[in-house]
């Protein structure tokens, strides 16, 4: 569906502030090249900062309202939130927030305030948002909704629904092969040997999104440490701070020698600072706050994705039912290293990213890895989500399986259990 958080929420307030938005559950900011002054009013669930001379209009007419599942104490929101603030005062719109915001009816609830407040597109940034956003689009048929992370777009078939997001598995292969290095240089200077090579990884819950993360950034790893393996465990929540940590630590209890995540909170980080084990986060640096085990992270930069739909609605095209942000867009990206990567990092995320773009180099490829020990030749996975789930696509071409971005649908499908991955526990 995605994040740093705690350290960056200063910074984003700064930004906030200096961009003359205020944020609460519901902000609005008019910009323009030309603004000075600004004129705020509050009332009890809302704060709008407005630029209120004869001369200070916005660029545009266009309205932006989004939705988000937190706010910015959460990686997985703050990376949208920033985006969102980016992409629309470079395109100098108006855009109103709403956070907090639960995977319940209060989505569609929101949707419909910021409809009647005048946005002509709504985005919400969370998987369980879907259904009340396709609620909200059929109320509304002259808004745009947008929505990350879903999967029924190309099914509804409203002109006025789509689904975003992007190609992330590349991001997080390339996250694998810093953790790669790192397991090597652990295992060159002693500190463990080839059979210790254990990661483990905090996920959210068991869905298509998370298992599609975790074996690709295992994966990557394994490019390069051919003897790792790894460990997942689950919270079944996208933000709780004390399961996130508790889940670490039960990870490097069993002898995990390196974390990763699919968790928004800082959790997962502080706690391998605090016991000295190197750490891949995800949606945003973390080495402010763990300077000690940071390596990288990788995340979707959602701006291009914002600043293409106000285009579209600007100059009236279409917006695609299924859009898939890549490296090429510069949707997926990697932040800077962190103390803790190991030398020669930088040239081997280089390299493997030049072999992907070119295509010489695809994340699922099925001759490295294998599902019960078998390698798969055929996969029937579930594209066209229905009711039930049920498989209806054959993925699996030229040798690889062909996750979103490959001509179906946006949102990752990839739901198989390798060989090398030991799940804790899957009661989410």
């Amino acid at each position: 569906m995605k994040r740093f958080k705690k350290i960056m929420s200063s910074v984003l307030l700064a930004s906030i502030m200096m961009s003359s938005v205020a944020c609460s559950s519901q902000s609005e900011n008019k910009t323009s090249a030309n603004a000075t002054n600004a004129a705020e009013t509050n009332t009890s669930d809302e704060k709008a900062a407005e630029a209120n001379s004869s001369d200070q209009k916005a660029v545009s007419d266009i309205k932006v309202g989004f939705i988000f599942l937190h706010d910015e104490n959460s990686t997985y929101d703050l990376n949208f939130i920033d985006a969102a603030t980016k992409a629309c005062d470079e395109a100098g719109v108006t855009y109103m927030f709403k956070t907090n915001i639960p995977e319940g009816q209060e989505c569609y609830e929101a949707a419909c305030e910021l409809a009647d407040a005048g946005c002509s597109i709504i985005f919400a940034d969370s998987f369980g948002h879907e259904d009340y956003m396709i609620e909200a689009a059929k109320e509304y048929p002259e808004v745009q909704f947008c929505h990350a992370t879903g999967t029924k777009a190309h099914t509804e078939g409203l002109s006025n629904y789509h689904n975003a997001f992007a190609t992330i598995y590349e991001g997080r292969y390339l996250a694998g092969i810093a953790a790669g290095m790192k397991l090597n240089e652990m295992i060159e200077s002693g500190d463990i040997t080839a059979d210790q090579a254990k990661m483990g990884y905090v996920g959210a819950y068991t869905y298509a999104e998370v298992i599609s993360g975790y074996t690709s950034f295992f994966l990557g790893a394994r490019s390069i440490c051919p003897s790792a393996t790894m460990e997942v465990t689950f919270t079944g929540s996208w933000y709780d701070e004390t399961a996130e940590k508790e889940g670490a630590n039960k990870l490097i209890e069993d002898g995990c020698v390196l974390i990763s995540q699919h968790a928004d909170s800082m959790g997962a980080p502080t706690a391998c600072e605090k016991a000295g084990v190197p750490d891949v986060s995800y949606n945003g640096s973390t080495a402010s706050a763990c300077p000690d085990t940071f390596i990288v992270s990788s995340k979707i930069d959602w701006a291009p994705y914002f600043a293409y739909i106000i285009d579209s609605v600007e100059n009236g095209t279409e917006i695609a039912t299924d859009w898939t942000g890549t490296l090429e867009t510069g949707s997926v990206v990697l932040t800077d290293l962190g103390t803790a990567a190991a030398e020669g990092t930088a040239d081997a995320i280089a390299k493997t990213e030049e072999e992907m773009k070119s295509g010489s180099l695809h994340v699922f490829d099925v001759s490295t890895f294998t599902v019960d020990g078998e390698t798969l030749s055929s996969y029937m996975a579930d594209v066209d989500t229905d009711a039930d789930y049920t498989p209806d696509t054959e993925v699996i071409k030229d040798g690889y399986f062909s996750e979103s971005g490959e001509g179906f649908r946006s949102a990752p499908y990839f739901d198989l259990k390798i060989d090398g991955i030991s799940l804790l526990d899957t009661a989410y």
